[in-house]
């Protein structure tokens, strides 16, 4: 595998080094803004309203609310949590749920576009259906 040029000082190896090191809540937000840099490039070359798509499509969420849900699922398994705590952790579910739902109909909008199916579409964008625990 040949190493990409760039024009950053920073060696390709020596940024994979870096995010080696990144807990992994700090290398799913890393994860996602590199999608959405990558997403941002190439919709340079798109029509505006898959552009648009794309950019909604590869929105991640924010960094306090996946923070705030991998902190109060780890309470859930480990059977400490609240009565509140779990409230909180059901609002959250029902937050996740709804961009994914948003997440969803986006894809299936642009894959209505390009003529082709969701499943189709989401092959060759290269995004996994989500894994549930």
């Amino acid at each position: 595998m040949s190493t990409p040029r760039s024009k950053s000082a920073i060696s390709f190896n020596k940024m994979l080094d870096n995010v080696e090191q990144l807990d992994l809540p700090d290398l799913e937000q890393f994860v996602s803004r590199v999608i959405e840099l990558q997403a941002k490039r190439r919709a340079r070359n798109l029509p505006k309203i898959e552009a648009q798509l794309l950019k909604k499509i590869n929105k991640g969420l924010p960094r306090d609310v996946r923070k705030q849900f991998d902190a109060l699922n780890a309470k859930r398994r480990a059977e400490t949590l609240t009565s509140g705590e779990h409230r909180k952790l059901l609002q959250l579910i029902e937050q996740i749920e709804n961009a994914n739902v948003e997440r969803v109909k986006n894809l299936a909008e642009l894959a209505r576009i390009r003529g082709m199916t969701l499943t189709a579409l989401m092959k060759d964008l290269e995004i996994q259906p989500p894994a549930y625990e």
